[in-house]
């Protein structure tokens, strides 16, 4: 990267990758972070910023043991808007018992980890509660999001 941009280099390589990404037909998984890293010629934190963009808005995913994988198919939206849907999906109202991780990880082929980090900011953002030896319950419903 010959100079800083004002914007954001994470956002410049982002952007750069999402380009590469939705012109390249054949590419399932990105290069790993060192080789991102060595091709862009900036550090692993500012890598990351920019897989976690890409990650947000639902374009590719961390898969432990492969690196970060690109998303197929229609369905780009985030495991957090996923998990999040669930809830109308499955017709769950308040006080209803939301599905357990592992259900969740086989229904969104996600790991543990992921869908734990998602848990938490459902929890965090009152959308669930933790009743402990029970799991968990609904406990508000989400509020509709306008997609473009």
């Amino acid at each position: 990267m010959p100079e800083a941009s004002p914007r954001g280099t994470y956002l410049v390589i982002a952007e750069a990758l999402r380009t590469e990404i939705e012109e390249g037909e054949g590419i399932d998984t990105l290069p790993s972070e060192a080789d991102m890293m060595r091709s862009h010629g900036v550090g692993r934190n500012t890598i990351r910023r920019a897989l976690k963009v890409l990650e947000a808005d639902g374009l590719v995913e961390s898969a432990p043991g492969i690196g970060w994988r690109v998303v197929r198919g229609e369905d780009r939206r985030s495991l957090a808007e996923r998990m999040a849907d669930v809830i109308t999906e499955d017709s769950l109202s308040v006080g209803d018992p939301y599905p357990s991780e592992a259900k969740l990880c086989e229904r969104f082929d996600a790991s543990r980890t992921a869908v734990r980090r998602v848990l938490a900011q459902m929890e965090g953002n009152g959308l669930l509660a933790t009743v402990h030896g029970k799991g968990r319950t609904v406990r508000a419903l989400p509020t509709p999001t306008v997609r473009p």
